[in-house]
């Protein structure tokens, strides 16, 4: 499979809707040998799901290269979230009041800030991770007026089998509501149509990777 080929057209695709979108390589559960051609042309931002596994993996070559900037992408369980702010540049699910509280304590113990997204419950579902969009404007107020955490966006994963144009959108205006800038939404699938309605941070694997054998 060749990667390089996936990632320039991808990156084209990006490029003919929005010149300021940043692409996250999902490369969860891929080894770094997997993924070294794409760091090897200077791609920076990668997208890992679970704590120790990114630290595992990408721990050596984060003291090698400096400019490699991890995103976590998957839930973030509150007894991982001292190591998460030592490993991580960017957490996008931000999805719980105790949550919240976690991350502010830590970030004051390291003196650490990163960039957060809050995660919305977008399709309002019960298996999903996630603030309810009736809650959303009370806790971005209170993660960034009282805990003074550095939310610099939302992240939404729309439901399953659904178009996902409608829930782009109702993102897009919670966001700008808020005054929010940036928002992380789109995959492999629907990429092209979240860049359409202002996405600026894609998660993007397995249309530039490959399929994945795990989650």
């Amino acid at each position: 499979m060749d990667i390089i080929k996936n990632y320039n057209k991808i990156l084209a695709n990006i490029n003919n809707i929005s010149k300021d979108a940043i692409l996250i390589l999902v490369s969860k559960t891929f080894l770094i040998s997997h993924i070294k051609p794409i760091i090897d042309i200077g791609h920076v931002h990668f997208g890992e799901n679970r704590v120790q596994e990114s630290i595992t993996k990408w721990s050596n070559l984060l003291k090698i290269n400096k400019q490699i900037k991890l995103h976590l992408i998957g839930k973030l369980q509150t007894n991982k979230v001292s190591e998460a702010i030592n490993h991580f540049s960017f957490i996008h699910t931000l999805d719980s009041e105790k949550l919240a509280l976690k991350i502010s304590k830590e970030e004051n113990n390291f003196n650490k800030r990163l960039d957060y997204f809050i995660q919305i419950n977008i399709g309002n579902e019960k298996q999903k991770s996630g603030i309810s969009i009736e809650d959303s404007s009370k806790f971005i107020k209170f993660c960034q007026r009282e805990l003074k955490i550095n939310v610099i966006g939302l992240m939404c994963l729309p439901p399953m089998g659904e178009i996902p144009k409608k829930y782009f959108l109702n993102l897009k205006n919670i966001a700008d509501i808020n005054q929010l800038y940036n928002l992380s939404m789109g995959m492999s699938n629907d990429y092209v149509e979240a860049l359409e309605c202002g996405a600026n941070y894609l998660r993007i694997g397995s249309a530039i990777l490959g399929d994945r054998k795990n989650n």
